[in-house]
């Protein structure tokens, strides 16, 4: 596994579920391109899975 992920947000989230909006706002992510860089662990993992029709992620 890498180190840090670098997690783009790709898609609007107008028309996503609540949810995702939550799952959104906890990765820290709020406008369209916006990139933030987390460290590679399960929890982000799973975050990650949860809306990953929505997000690229770079691992580095």
């Amino acid at each position: 596994m890498a180190n840090k992920l670098e997690i783009t947000l790709t898609k609007s989230l107008i028309g996503a579920k609540p949810a995702q909006r939550k799952t959104m706002q906890a990765l820290g992510l709020r406008k369209l391109n916006h990139t933030v860089e987390h460290q590679d662990n399960v929890a982000i993992r799973g975050m990650i899975n949860k809306v990953d029709h929505l997000v690229s992620v770079k691992e580095q």
